[in-house]
């Protein structure tokens, strides 16, 4: 998509995309979606919020829209959000979580842009998982730091980066 189309906020709003894309500034932003690790990696982790959802009392989302600002539109790949929020078709209030799956084409300046909006949204939780390295980085305070079981502080909230992958092994095995 060409960086000079500048579109309104309502006509991007209105419209579909496929696959959807983040709308910056009047400007739209495509993302690195569509490759078989990147989407099995973001299904397992939208599953394993899901399954506890009842448990945790969060609900957890692929794609939404999240208006960041009055200007900026994000989709983060997964998000976690706790059961007292209200369901929006857009979210206009900070989720719990915010997590981005890489793909082999993202950048790092460009996954922390995002991650950026996110935190001035006021999302505490800012979380990025690496198909290809299998690795997790809890981003919430601006550093990325590498960790084996992301949390959610005082709350019962984790993803476990090895019984992630142990389980999307165990769906791809014949």
């Amino acid at each position: 998509m060409g960086a000079a189309t500048q579109i309104s906020l309502d006509t991007y709003l209105t419209t579909s995309y496929e696959p959807d894309v983040d709308y910056v500034d009047g400007a739209l932003e495509e993302r690195n979606v569509g490759e078989y690790d990147h989407n099995a990696v973001q299904q397992a982790i939208q599953i394993w919020f899901y399954l506890r959802g009842k448990e945790w009392r969060i609900r957890s989302i692929q794609e939404q829209r999240t208006r960041v600002a009055a200007n900026r539109v994000r989709i983060p790949d997964v998000s976690v959000f706790t059961r007292e929020t209200p369901i929006e078709q857009v979210f206009t209030r900070p989720q719990l979580i915010a997590i981005e799956v890489l793909s082999p084409e993202d950048r790092h300046s460009r996954i922390d842009a995002r991650l950026r909006n996110f935190a001035s949204f006021g999302v505490p939780n800012l979380w990025v998982v690496d198909p290809e390295t299998r690795v997790g980085w809890d981003c919430s305070d601006g550093n990325w730091v590498r960790k084996e079981r992301l949390e959610v502080a005082g709350s019962p909230i984790y993803l476990s980066i090895p019984e992630l992958f142990a389980k999307i092994d165990e769906d791809n095995a014949d």
